[in-house]
């Protein structure tokens, strides 16, 4: 479906790349060198206030313009997702433990994943997209938990909330609100309505 022009995905998401691939989308991978815990860290530090979603896009204008000043002829995309639970962030958990923490803490709450989408071009970012999602977490018990990390496994940990709705991860909810894609970490539908207004995938 795609056009003559490159299409590079700075990020090494799994989901973000299957979502692309599925959406029939011709694309190369360029994870960006960004420190994005550094950058968190310094959004936040002194006890600053910034949203969820400026974070979001934020971390993903940088992965963006870090690529596209490689490449500038590339149209590069870049994405990134927060996960707020009150005034509380959640990042990526590094191992299953932390993964069990988290979803303890998500527990029987409400929270909202913030999700960014843009477009840069010769090291600048052209166009933008964000939304967010507000999602239930049921009172699921201890041994539902257990059972879940067990069978899910390590690619809970690619996730910043330990699930993954499009699989099991679905069993840990009690009501959503929101667009799927976002949840799975991009807005899709208004990235690929981009790419079609430019020419570079088919109308």
């Amino acid at each position: 479906m795609a056009e003559g022009r490159l299409i590079v995905l700075a990020s090494g998401s799994r989901t973000r790349r299957e979502m692309l691939a599925a959406a029939g989308v011709r694309f190369e991978i360029r994870p960006a060198d960004v420190d994005e815990a550094a950058m968190r860290d310094a959004l936040t530090a002194d006890g600053a206030i910034v949203e969820p979603g400026d974070i979001a896009e934020l971390l993903a204008r940088a992965k963006a313009e870090v690529v596209s000043r490689a490449d500038p002829e590339a149209l590069v995309i870049g994405a990134d997702q927060v996960l707020a639970l009150g005034d509380r962030l959640f990042e990526k958990p590094p191992d299953l433990e932390a993964a069990r923490r988290s979803l303890e803490l998500l527990r029987g709450a409400t929270h909202q994943l913030h999700a960014a989408v843009v477009l840069a071009e010769r090291g600048e970012v052209t166009w933008t997209a964000s939304d967010a999602a507000h999602l239930t977490v049921r009172k699921f018990s201890p041994r539902f938990l257990t059972d879940y990390l067990e069978q899910a496994g390590e690619r809970v940990c690619e996730s910043v909330g330990a699930y993954q709705l499009e699989g099991l991860g679905v069993n840990l909810f009690e009501r959503i609100e929101g667009d799927y894609f976002t949840i799975l970490g991009m807005p899709l539908l208004p990235l690929l309505a981009e790419l079609r207004a430019r020419g570079v995938l088919v109308t």
